[in-house]
């Protein structure tokens, strides 16, 4: 005998022949999903990142950079390797450990540019080699090293030295002559020559502002080397006592501005801006003795770099230009900057 099944029944048996199909259907997307993480894992694992700087272990601000790739490295499950130079901004040395990476062919090189010359004949040899190269932190301004990397990640130091040349002028006094300095630590690398340029246009600016002013404007082969710098400005200084400001392309005015205390000079006596968050530069502006300074976020230039080969590897996305930014630092927002300091990202 046939009994007819009520509307509850057939919901019932048309459920219950349904969820064997849903549960199929999850477990094939489930599978997809857990094979191209599989693929993606397995490229990672695979994944070799160079990194080779201008740098030697001993500049703070570098150190942040390396910590922002490690941390990449880590997160993706690259092998990476980060390459230092024994002399702080020696060329040669970084030529020299470019070359020695490229003769292993890791999947990815990434390095400063500090040179529009010097890195030609390696960087044409890694591209020979299928080998993705990414500049950081300094590129090349013009020539073939252009044309021989696929993307650079940092700050465009032009407006970032203009920005500094007019936040830091702001600060001049109201009346009466005003003497600067400007120190190009590293003349003929990219990084300080295209801030110096970016600061003398900041100054330009102000000369234009206020025609009526005296205004002097001096330039210093200042160096990278704290206590050289120290010296070099400091002969200035004593040479020049009425020095309204001293500009620095990097955190080397750091040495000044502890010259300027152990000299029982007052803070803002001589106003002092440059680049980078080091925590010897926030102590300083704790301090009163540094008014400007303009952060370039290191921790990134080394994190997305690695993201970037990461994804060039695994998907097939063609790394892209990362502005890493110009940010405008004051004394009073230094507090908690020191706490990320800390932790060794700022």
């Amino acid at each position: 005998m046939l009994i007819p099944c009520s509307p509850s029944h057939s919901g019932q048996m048309l459920t219950s022949a349904a969820f064997p199909l849903r549960l199929i259907s999850r477990l094939a997307g489930a599978l997809a999903l857990s094979l191209i993480l599989v693929v993606s894992a397995s490229a990672a694992e695979s994944l070799n990142i160079v990194f080779t700087c201008h740098a030697a272990t001993t500049n703070s601000f570098w150190q942040a950079v390396k910590l922002g790739f490690d941390d990449a490295c880590t997160k993706v499950g690259a092998k990476g390797q980060f390459s230092f130079v024994q002399k702080d901004g020696s060329i040669e040395q970084q030529v020299a450990n470019m070359e020695a990476v490229v003769a292993r062919k890791p999947d990815a090189l990434i390095t400063s540019l500090v040179d529009n010359n010097a890195f030609v004949g390696v960087l044409k040899d890694a591209k020979e080699k299928g080998i993705t190269v990414i500049t950081s932190n300094v590129d090349a301004t013009a020539g073939p090293e252009l044309g021989l990397r696929e993307a650079f990640v940092g700050q465009n130091f032009i407006p970032a030295g203009t920005t500094l040349g007019k936040r830091l002028a702001a600060l001049f006094p109201k009346e009466g002559p005003i003497h600067v300095l400007v120190g190009v630590n590293a003349p003929g690398q990219n990084w300080a020559e295209q801030r110096a340029q970016g600061v003398m246009n900041g100054l330009e600016e102000f000369k234009k502002a206020n025609p009526d002013r005296q205004v002097t404007i001096d330039t210093i082969d200042a160096s990278t080397e704290l206590a050289v710098v120290s010296d070099r400005v400091g002969a200035y200084l004593n040479a020049h006592p009425d020095t309204t400001a001293y500009f620095d392309m990097g955190y080397f005015h750091v040495a000044v501005a502890k010259l300027l205390k152990d000299r029982n000079v007052p803070p803002g006596k001589v106003l002092l801006g440059g680049f980078d968050l080091v925590p010897q530069v926030l102590e300083m502006m704790k301090a009163g003795y540094i008014q400007v300074e303009i952060d370039q976020q290191p921790y990134m230039q080394g994190f997305m770099p690695v993201m970037e080969a990461y994804l060039k590897k695994t998907v097939g996305l063609a790394p892209t230009n990362i502005d890493t930014g110009e940010a405008v630092i004051t004394p009073d927002q230094v507090d908690p900057i020191m706490a990320l300091s800390k932790e060794g990202k700022r």
